[in-house]
């Protein structure tokens, strides 16, 4: 049966016992906040796999969000959210007014929210070359851009 890489987004960081209480049920890969895990999980599909490790972990743990940590064939992520009853039957009405499945309307409303995200960033950016322009030539801007990138960060900025 096939592994699967999932992720574990936590609601809040994990003290030091409660991840080892949990990486006993299933090892666990933590980073260095213990707000996100890594676990291999053998399933025959990354929906069961992901199934599989909320119905191990989810008491355990303040899990928010897993996912597989690698696309698969379509460059696709799974996302297993459970969402609180309140929220599950407000999106299944809208859902359904939509006539889609809960699944397709989160799908797409998280579609549709990246795309927006990606619009601003390149407005953002737009902005912020024409406010460099404004101050000096594109060939110092194109050579200053090179030069940036082409440098190593001694440490990531924030």
């Amino acid at each position: 049966m096939p592994h699967h890489a999932l992720e574990i987004v936590l609601t809040r960081p994990l003290c030091p016992a409660a991840l080892l209480r949990a990486a006993r049920v299933l090892p666990l890969a933590a980073n260095h906040d213990a707000t996100r895990l890594m676990a291999l999980v053998s399933a025959k599909t990354p929906h069961r796999a992901a199934r599989r490790l909320r119905h191990r972990l989810g008491a355990r743990l303040p899990i928010d969000v897993i996912t597989t940590h690698y696309p698969d064939a379509d460059h696709k992520v799974l996302l297993n959210v459970v969402f609180p009853p309140a929220a599950h039957a407000v999106l299944t009405a809208d859902a359904r007014r939509a006539q889609q499945t809960p699944e397709r309307y989160v799908e797409l409303a998280l579609h549709r929210a990246l795309a927006e995200h990606a619009d601003q960033e390149i407005d953002r950016l737009d902005h912020a070359v024409g406010q460099m322009l404004a101050h000096t030539t594109p060939a110092y801007l194109l050579s200053a851009v090179g030069h940036a990138l082409t440098r190593l960060p001694e440490r990531p900025t924030p």
